[in-house]
């Protein structure tokens, strides 16, 4: 009966922001946009949450919310991800996905390399687990949550994160700038995802998101567009150790920025193009 009621809370909440943004300024059109897109993605949560019950802490669990969440951020929202590179996915063991972090659109990505990866789960503060309906989810499709404040007990998931990545060949994805950003270049990276996959002896594969020119925080705007996100060949770390973490970081640093300085020049210039025909 509960599950009834917020379903269908949620959707009357986004049918009236689906109204909202045909008919309000940029400014409250890009706070009912995010809000959008958050109601989707606890509304698309909360309706395949019984039937995550089945089949407990598999990442199976998180292919149709992905799945809806990909449609209608296309069809609602109107954004786009074209994804790239498919041919350098690593299926035959598991490996640390590095990801660059611009926004909380990024979850819309998660949920496209969930589909195109498989096999993949994520590292998350523990205060999440306690979200509702969407941190029960998360525990369910196979979170690994970590209390940052219990420095043993997180250093003891690690270690068992480890054997975890090579026993059942998953693929553990991280935002290795720490925090989201809206630059032209990437932020340096943390050596948290680093000291894991040297641990874990298990390559590191690079997965770059073109800038978001469709969105702008300052000025308040959420327009329409494409984003291209590009899977780089894997870079081995077999035989390193953690003296080679700087090494690693520097090599991973330069191959994601590289690409990502690229793709977001021909985003824009296929943005820009898209707006002269508007």
């Amino acid at each position: 009966m509960m599950l009834g009621v917020s379903c269908t809370s949620v959707g009357v909440a986004l049918v009236l922001l689906l109204v909202m943004i045909c008919t309000l300024n940029e400014s409250f059109r890009y706070r009912a946009k995010f809000l959008i897109f958050g109601l989707e993605s606890l509304l698309f949560t909360i309706i395949c949450l019984p039937f995550m019950f089945l089949n407990i802490r598999s990442w199976k669990n998180a292919l149709i919310p992905a799945w809806l969440l990909s449609k209608s951020t296309n069809k609602v929202l109107g954004v786009k991800y074209e994804v790239r590179g498919k041919e350098n996915i690593i299926h035959d063991s598991g490996c640390i996905v590095l990801i660059n972090h611009q926004s909380m659109l990024d979850l819309g990505v998660l949920a496209q390399l969930w589909l195109v990866m498989e096999r993949c789960t994520v590292i998350s503060k523990k205060e999440i687990l306690y979200f509702g309906p969407f941190g029960l989810a998360a525990w369910l499709w196979g979170t690994i949550f970590i209390d940052r404040r219990n420095v043993e007990e997180s250093r003891k998931i690690v270690n068992s994160t480890c054997k975890y990545i090579r026993d059942s060949k998953m693929k553990v994805l991280f935002f290795p700038e720490g925090k989201r950003h809206s630059g032209n270049t990437l932020i340096p990276f943390k050596k948290g995802p680093f000291h894991l996959a040297i641990t874990s002896q298990v390559p590191i594969l690079p997965v770059i998101v073109s800038k978001y020119f469709f969105l702008n925080s300052k000025s308040k705007r959420f327009g329409s567009g494409t984003s291209y996100i590009t899977i780089l060949p894997p870079i081995p770390t077999k035989g390193l150790t953690k003296d080679n973490i700087q090494e690693l970081m520097d090599k991973s640093y330069e191959a994601m920025n590289t690409v990502f300085v690229q793709t977001s020049q021909e985003t824009l210039t296929k943005h820009m193009e898209s707006l002269k025909n508007d």
